[in-house]
């Protein structure tokens, strides 16, 4: 399905877009993704071309002039750990230019080639549906923004939270396989996904493992801050380490604009010992935001 490269992508802070993920670099079809930083007043113009593209805010506010629409504030979190995302969903050939408003400007964007048209739409706050999800030390906190059902064709974005020492992703889950019910529901979805990694104290770290049954696929990588971990096929759980929150952001694309996903049977049953939430969770919130 893939040639056998590195999973692990480190950033290169001496460029603007310190990170990028092409489908050539990941031997898959489908799925670009990047980061870039800005400073005050600094411009970045770009075209989607033949893509949709979905921009996420990391960090700071902008505003986004487009042959599409315009949007004056885009974001106002100082880092995903102090607030709420804003995501801006661009379609194919739109011509844009976006400014940062603040320093230390941090924007990830993901993109997949389509033949369809959508309309554009700022995704904010309050918009944003909050889950959380699993039990006991595999409770986690998911940000919906761009979630199955959205307006596009093919992409997929949300944000993960993990606290301290817990587990995510988990029961390990895979999506690399295009499965119909008899009655045609989606069982599976084949889709390719990044995580990009946010650790909320510079020495942190989390770890994950990317494997299939068959074996073909085995590897254990240790991701910190701005990697970017790529999971072509396979099942692939985190762990936050000790003493440290972890964020990810996940952007999938495929063969359907789904997040529709199987259980590795061999720990499927861990769901049924699940009888309490972590309840460090959520680690943002609206609420958090109306306090600040």
């Amino acid at each position: 399905m893939r040639a056998m490269r590195s999973l692990m992508l480190h950033p290169d802070f001496s460029a603007s877009e310190y990170v990028s993920v092409t489908p050539e670099r990941a031997g898959w079809e489908h799925l670009h993704f990047a980061a870039r930083r800005l400073r005050a007043e600094e411009h970045w113009e770009h075209s989607t071309g033949d893509s949709e593209l979905a921009l996420v805010i990391l960090g700071g506010a902008c505003s986004v002039r487009s042959n599409r629409g315009q949007w004056a504030e885009v974001g106002r979190r100082p880092n995903v750990f102090s607030g709420m995302p804003y995501a801006l969903y661009l379609p194919r050939r739109t011509d844009f230019t976006l400014e940062a408003h603040t320093d230390d400007f941090d924007v990830a964007y993901g993109s997949c080639a389509t033949d369809e048209d959508h309309p554009p739409a700022l995704v904010t706050p309050p918009e944003v549906t909050v889950e959380i999800r699993g039990g006991a030390n595999a409770t986690r906190q998911i940000n919906s923004l761009l979630n199955p059902g959205f307006a596009c064709h093919r992409l997929v974005a949300v944000e993960v939270y993990t606290p301290s020492g817990n587990w995510s992703s988990y029961p390990p889950h895979k999506h690399d396989e295009h499965r119909l019910a008899p009655d045609g529901a989606l069982l599976e979805a084949d889709l390719e996904e990044i995580y990009f990694y946010k650790i909320d104290r510079p020495e942190g770290y989390a770890i994950q493992r990317v494997y299939t049954k068959d074996g073909r696929l085995d590897e254990i990588v240790l991701a910190r801050a701005n990697n970017v971990v790529l999971v072509p096929e396979g099942y692939h759980p985190v762990v936050s380490a000790q003493g440290y929150t972890t964020y990810y952001l996940n952007f999938l694309a495929g063969s359907a604009q789904s997040l529709a996903n199987s259980d590795d049977p061999d720990h499927a049953w861990i769901k049924g010992t699940w009888t309490w939430k972590d309840p460090r969770l959520p680690v943002v919130s609206m609420a958090m935001e109306k306090q600040g």
